[in-house]
C-alpha cells in the first residue's frame, strides 16, 4: 500500500464565498472559457446572461428597445424596462440566490431562473458596473472581480427607467480573447425572431423581426426550399418548417427565448409529432426517417419554470409545461402540430403534394441503398476492430453522457502527417483518421457513394453520424492538410463531402481547418513559429542575429515534439461557416461542378485584382 502523505482533518475543509467559487469553477456557470473563436465560448455566455434579463423585461411588457455596445472588449447592455429596485441592486448583482425570477407573478415565463447568471458575469469581470434608473432616481455600483469598488445614488436624473450593465471579462480567468461580431449578431437575431417587435441595436445597427420564426428560416436557409416555409403559431408555441434537398434533419429550438442548441424534450416531441401528423394525413405508414429526411424546422415554446440540464441552458429537461401541471411538453407539441399542420395541409393541397412526393423519393432512395448500407455497416463494424485509418481517443462522453467538449478528430492526408499528429496528440481526447491520397469529388453524387467508397464509409462510421447527427462522437472535426496546392484541394474535397451529405456538421459549428506554421525562425536562444509571411518578417526583426529560417512544406516535416505545441493549448483553428448567403447547391456547382471555364475566368480575374492591390501598396 502507498504511504499516507496527507492528513485529512478540519483544516482541509474550506468554505468559499460566492465570487471565489465562481472564479475557481467558472465552467459550472458559463461552460467552457475559450478565446472567442467559438460561439459557445464563455465570453458570449456572459453577454447572453446580461441580455437575458433585459429580454425578460421585454417579455413582461416593459421596454421594446435594447442597446448593446462593444468597444475594446468592453460590453455594455442597456434596456429601458422597469429598472431593478434600487435598494436591491447590490443584492441582485452580488448575492447568490437573489432575484425576481423566484416570483412567478413578476416573471411568469422567464429565461433566467436561479439568480446566478448576472453574479457569474460580475465575478468573472475585472470591471463590472450596474446602473438602475427608476422614476428620476438612479443607483450605480462598480465591482472588480465581484468586490464592490464604489456605490452611489443620484436623484433628479433625466434618464428613462431601465438597467445598464457594463463589463470587461477578466483576462486572468479567460486569457487573451477577441469577440467575433458575427456570433453576437447571430445571438441578437435569435432574440428578435423570438420576440417580434423587439428592437436590439448593436454598435449602431438595429435588428428586429416582424414574422418571428418564419424570418429565422428565411434568413438562415442555405438552399432553396421545396416549398415556402409553413408558419404556425399558438399560445406559448410557434413552429416554422419546410423541406430542403439534402439528407439530414436540421432544427432550431428555443425555450422562453433561450436557444437550446442541444435540443431537449420539446425538440424530441416535434420530431415525433411531425411523423404522427404526416402519417395520419397521408394515411400511410411511412418510415420516420423518410418523413424527416431534409426537414428544416424551428420550434419555440414558453413554459413556466423550465428545467435545463445545465446553467448554460442548452438542453431542455422539463417534461411538463408548468410545475405540477397536467399537460406534458410532449403532448402539448404533438396536439398542436396535429391540429394546425393538418389544417394547413388540407387548405394547401399543393404543398401537401410536394411533401408527399418528397417522402416517397426519400423512401425510394433508402430502399435502393438498403442492401449496400447493410453490407457497408458490416464492413465498417468489422474494420473498426482493426481499422488502421482511425486511431481513436479514449474519451468520448462526459459524466452526463454528452459529447465531451474537448474531443477532436483530425482528418489527415498520408502516413507521414497522420504519424506526426498521432505521436504528439492527447490520446484521451484527440483521434486521427488517415486519408489515402485525394478523396473522391462527391458533388452531384447520391448517398449511395458513401457506402460504396471505403474511405467515406469508414469516416462516417468513425463519426457515427449515419443515423443521427446528435450521435457525432467528436465535438471538433478538423481537416489537417498541407498548406500547398494538393493540401488545399483535399480540404475542398472534404468540405464538399460534408456540404453534400452532412451540412449540419458545418451549421452546428463542428468542422474546422487546422492552421499549421509555414515557417520556423530561430537562433541559438529562441525559436518562433510563423503562420504567415508577415509573422515571419516580425520574427526575423525580433531575433535579428544568426537567424535560421525553415519553410515547412508539409505536416510530415514537423517533428512530433514540435507538433505537440500546435495541436495542444496553442492550437489555431479556422471554423468552416455557412451563412444565409451561402447557398449550398450554388457553392458546390460553381466550385466543384463541370464549369471549368467559368472557374478559370474567376481565378484569373481575382489574380488581377490581387496584383492591382499589391501594386497600390507599393505605390
Amino acid at each position: 500500500m502507498s504511504e499516507q502523505i496527507t492528513n485529512y482533518d478540519e483544516s482541509n475543509i474550506k468554505t468559499l464565498d460566492w465570487k471565489e467559487h465562481i472564479r475557481l469553477r467558472p465552467g459550472m456557470y458559463i461552460g467552457k472559457l475559450g478565446d472567442g473563436s467559438s460561439p459557445d465560448d464563455g465570453i458570449y455566455i456572459l453577454i447572453k446572461e446580461v441580455l437575458d434579463n433585459s429580454i425578460d423585461e421585454y417579455m413582461m411588457g416593459h421596454g421594446k428597445n435594447i442597446n448593446i455596445r462593444l468597444e475594446n472588449n468592453y460590453v455594455t447592455v442597456q434596456d429601458f424596462g422597469r429598472g431593478i429596485p434600487l435598494g436591491k441592486l447590490a443584492d441582485v448583482a452580488s448575492r447568490m440566490n437573489t432575484g425576481a425570477k423566484y416570483d412567478s407573478k413578476a416573471f411568469k415565463k422567464s429565461v433566467g431562473l436561479n439568480g446566478v447568471g448576472i453574479k457569474a458575469v460580475n465575478a468573472l469581470s475585472s470591471d463590472f458596473i450596474i446602473k438602475s434608473v427608476r422614476d428620476g432616481n438612479a443607483r450605480v455600483i462598480e465591482f472588480n472581480a465581484g468586490n464592490i469598488i464604489s456605490d452611489h445614488t443620484e436623484s433628479g436624473v433625466g434618464e428613462k427607467n431601465g438597467t445598464t450593465v457594463s463589463f470587461l471579462a477578466d483576462e486572468s480567468i479567460f486569457g487573451p480573447y477577441t469577440y467575433n461580431n458575427e456570433y453576437i449578431e447571430s445571438m441578437i437575431k435569435n432574440y428578435t425572431y423570438l420576440n417580434t417587435g423587439l428592437v436590439i441595436k448593436f454598435n449602431g445597427t438595429s435588428y428586429t423581426s416582424k414574422n418571428g420564426l418564419l424570418d429565422l428560416l428565411n434568413d438562415t436557409l442555405t438552399e432553396e426550399p421545396l416549398y415556402p416555409p409553413i408558419h404556425l403559431t399558438g399560445k406559448d408555441i410557434e413552429i416554422a418548417l419546410t423541406h430542403g434537398t439534402g439528407y439530414n434533419e436540421s432544427y432550431y429550438s428555443f425555450v422562453n427565448g433561450q436557444h437550446t442548441t442541444q435540443g431537449g424534450t420539446h425538440q424530441t416531441a416535434f420530431r415525433e409529432a411531425i411523423v404522427k401528423t404526416l402519417r395520419e394525413f397521408f394515411k400511410k405508414d411511412y418510415d420516420a426517417s423518410d418523413i424527416r429526411t431534409s426537414i428544416i424546422a424551428a420550434i419555440s415554446i414558453k413554459i413556466e419554470e423550465p428545467v435545463f440540464e445545465s446553467q448554460t441552458k442548452t438542453k431542455l429537461g422539463s417534461k411538463d409545461m408548468s410545475p405540477g401541471g397536467n399537460v406534458s411538453v410532449r403532448n402539448y407539441v404533438i396536439d398542436f402540430l396535429k391540429e394546425h399542420l393538418d389544417n394547413f395541409l388540407h387548405k394547401n393541397p399543393s404543398t401537401a403534394e410536394i411533401i408527399n412526393k418528397k417522402i416517397q423519393e426519400a423512401e425510394k432512395d433508402r430502399k435502393a441503398i438498403s442492401g449496400i448500407q447493410k453490407k457497408a455497416r458490416e464492413f465498417a463494424k468489422k474494420a473498426s476492430l482493426h481499422n488502421k485509418k482511425l486511431r481513436d481517443c479514449r474519451i468520448h462522453l462526459n459524466s452526463k453522457n454528452d459529447r465531451a467538449e474537448e474531443t477532436t478528430l483530425f482528418i489527415t492526408e498520408g502516413d507521414s502527417a497522420s504519424g506526426s499528429i498521432t505521436k504528439s496528440r492527447d490520446v484521451n481526447t484527440q483521434a486521427v483518421f488517415s486519408l489515402r491520397g485525394k478523396p473522391l469529388n462527391t458533388y452531384g453524387l447520391t448517398k449511395k457513394i458513401i457506402y460504396q467508397n471505403e474511405e467515406f464509409n469508414l469516416l462516417q462510421a468513425a463519426l457515427d453520424i449515419e443515423e443521427d447527427m446528435d450521435n457525432l462522437r467528436y465535438n471538433r472535426v478538423v481537416i489537417a492538410t498541407d498548406a500547398d496546392v494538393d493540401g488545399m484541394h483535399i480540404r475542398l474535397l472534404m468540405i464538399t463531402f460534408f456540404l453534400q451529405f452532412f451540412p449540419d456538421i458545418i451549421r452546428r459549428g463542428h468542422l474546422y481547418i487546422l492552421q499549421t506554421p509555414l515557417f520556423r525562425v530561430r537562433n541559438k536562444k529562441e525559436t518562433l513559429y510563423c503562420y504567415s509571411e508577415e509573422e515571419k518578417t516580425k520574427a526575423i526583426d525580433k531575433l535579428k542575429n544568426n537567424v535560421e529560417i525553415t519553410r515547412f512544406k508539409g505536416l510530415g516535416e514537423i517533428s512530433p515534439d514540435e507538433f505537440k505545441g500546435f495541436i495542444g493549448e496553442n492550437i489555431r483553428l479556422d471554423r468552416v461557416r455557412l451563412t444565409n448567403e451561402d447557398y449550398i447547391h450554388d457553392l458546390l456547382e460553381f466550385y466543384m461542378g463541370d464549369n471549368s471555364t467559368e472557374r478559370q475566368d474567376f481565378i484569373i480575374e481575382n489574380l488581377r485584382l490581387v496584383e492591382d492591390l499589391v501594386e497600390e501598396d507599393f505605390v
